[in-house]
C-alpha cells in the first residue's frame, strides 16, 4: 500500500463517519453554491483594539488567496465577509446575525473576544451554524454542550498555569493581577488564582480597567504599594503599554507578563522596543518570524505574496492558521458540502497544520493547548 497506514487509518475513519450524517441533512446548505463557499468573520477592524482584527483578517484573506490561486477547495472559490464589531458585544450579534440571515454565510471563523463571543453563542447555536477559531481562551465557551464552536488555541487556564509555574521555579511569590472588566480579563484572573492556589498562593493585590478603555491610573495607585514581585496582565496592548509606563515612573519595577491577547508586536509598537524588553508573554501561537515549522514558512511566503502591507505578527499567523483549518476540514468533508459533514470532519480526525497541530479530541471543542513564553528583549526583538 502506497499511502502511510496511519494517514490511511484516519481516512477510513472520516470517510465511516460522514456515511453517518443523514442523508435529510445534505440538502444545499446557505453559503455553498457550485464554485463558491461563503465564510464570515466580525472583529475589531477599527477603534482602539482595530490592529488585532486586521492582522487577523490579513492572514485569514491571504490564506484564501493562496488556496483560490491553486483552484479552491474541490472546485470552490472560498470568499470572506469580515464585519467590523469594534470589539463591543451589541456589534458582534448583529454582525452576526447579519453574516448568517442577509450574507447567507456557510461558516464563521475569526471572532474576536471572550465578551463578544458568548454574546453570539445563542445566534449560531439556534442557526446550526458552526464558528471555527476564536480569540478566547475562557472556559466558558467550551463547555462540550456548544457543539458548534472550535477552538484553535489554549485555554487561559493553560496560560495563566504556565505562567505562575514560570514564575514559581525561579522563587516569584508575590503575584498581582491587572485585568480588564470583563469576560476576558474574570477568566484571565481565576485562572492566575487556580494557578496560585495550586502553589498555596494568592494575588496580592487585583485591580481592574474597563473594555476598550486606557486610563490605568486607579489600578497603577492598587498594584503599585502592594510589593508584588510579578504582575501578571490580563489586558490589551494600549492600557498594558499605559500600565508600565506609569508603574515604572512610579518607582515600581516586578516582573511584567502578559496573556497572548495581548498582542506582543502591537505592544512593543505602543511601549517602544526599550520600555517593552524583559516584558514576558504566554503564547498560544508559534513565532511567525522563526523557519523551524513548515507553517510558519508557508505564512510568510504567502503574506509576502498577497497582503498588501506586510508584517508578520502573532495575530496574522492565527488568522492564517485558523483558515487553513477551515480549508483541510472543507477538504475532508467533500464535495457534497453541509454543514454537518463539515463539523464531523472537524472532529473525525488530528490535523497537522505544518507543525502545528490541533485535534478535537473526545468530544472536546478545545484544538490545542499549546503554550510557550517569550521575552522580549534587546531592539524588540521575541525571544522563546
Amino acid at each position: 500500500m502506497g499511502m502511510n497506514l496511519s494517514l490511511w487509518r484516519r481516512r477510513r475513519v472520516l470517510q465511516a463517519a460522514l456515511t453517518l450524517v443523514p442523508a435529510t441533512v445534505l440538502a444545499a446548505e446557505n453559503g455553498v453554491s457550485d464554485n463558491l463557499v461563503k465564510l464570515g468573520m466580525s472583529g475589531p477592524l477599527s477603534g482602539p483594539n482595530g490592529a488585532y482584527g486586521r492582522a487577523m483578517k490579513e492572514g485569514i484573506e491571504a490564506h484564501l488567496a493562496n488556496v483560490n490561486g491553486r483552484g479552491g477547495v474541490h472546485g470552490r472559490r472560498l470568499e470572506l465577509v469580515a464585519l467590523d464589531d469594534g470589539y463591543e458585544t451589541e456589534p458582534a450579534v448583529a454582525n452576526t446575525r447579519q453574516l448568517i440571515e442577509r450574507e447567507k454565510v456557510f461558516a464563521l471563523l475569526g471572532f474576536y473576544g471572550t465578551s463578544p463571543t458568548a454574546a453570539v453563542l445563542p445566534v449560531i447555536e439556534a442557526a446550526g451554524v458552526p464558528l471555527i477559531g476564536t480569540i478566547s481562551g475562557a472556559e466558558v465557551l467550551r463547555k462540550p454542550s456548544l457543539r458548534h464552536i472550535f477552538h484553535l488555541r489554549a485555554s487561559y487556564g493553560d496560560e495563566t498555569a504556565a505562567i505562575i509555574k514560570n514564575l514559581v521555579t525561579v522563587g516569584i511569590r508575590r503575584v498581582a493581577v491587572l485585568y480588564q472588566d470583563d469576560g476576558f480579563g474574570e477568566a484571565g484572573l481565576q485562572g492566575v488564582k487556580r494557578a496560585l492556589e495550586a502553589h498555596q498562593l494568592a494575588p496580592v493585590a487585583t485591580a481592574a480597567v474597563p473594555r476598550n478603555a486606557v486610563d490605568v491610573s486607579a489600578a497603577v495607585a492598587v498594584i503599585a504599594k502592594a510589593d508584588a514581585q510579578a504582575v501578571v496582565l490580563v489586558t490589551l496592548y494600549r492600557p498594558t503599554a499605559n500600565f508600565i509606563k506609569q508603574m515604572r515612573a512610579a518607582g515600581a519595577s516586578p516582573f511584567f507578563v502578559a496573556l497572548s491577547p495581548v498582542g506582543t508586536d502591537q505592544l512593543i509598537a505602543e511601549l517602544g522596543a526599550e520600555q517593552t524588553r524583559g516584558v514576558q508573554v504566554s503564547q498560544v501561537i508559534p513565532r511567525p518570524w522563526g523557519d523551524r515549522l513548515e507553517v510558519v514558512r508557508e505564512y510568510k511566503k504567502v503574506l509576502t505574496q498577497y497582503a498588501k502591507q506586510v508584517q508578520f505578527s502573532y495575530y496574522g499567523l492565527e488568522g492564517y492558521l485558523n483558515a487553513r483549518l477551515v480549508t483541510e476540514a472543507l477538504e475532508r468533508a467533500g464535495r457534497n458540502l453541509t454543514r454537518e459533514r463539515l463539523m464531523t470532519a472537524l472532529r473525525a480526525a488530528p490535523f497537522d497544520l505544518g507543525g502545528y497541530r490541533v485535534h478535537f479530541a473526545n468530544g472536546s471543542n478545545a484544538g490545542s493547548n499549546y503554550v510557550e513564553i517569550s521575552v522580549v528583549g534587546a531592539s524588540g526583538r521575541i525571544l522563546n
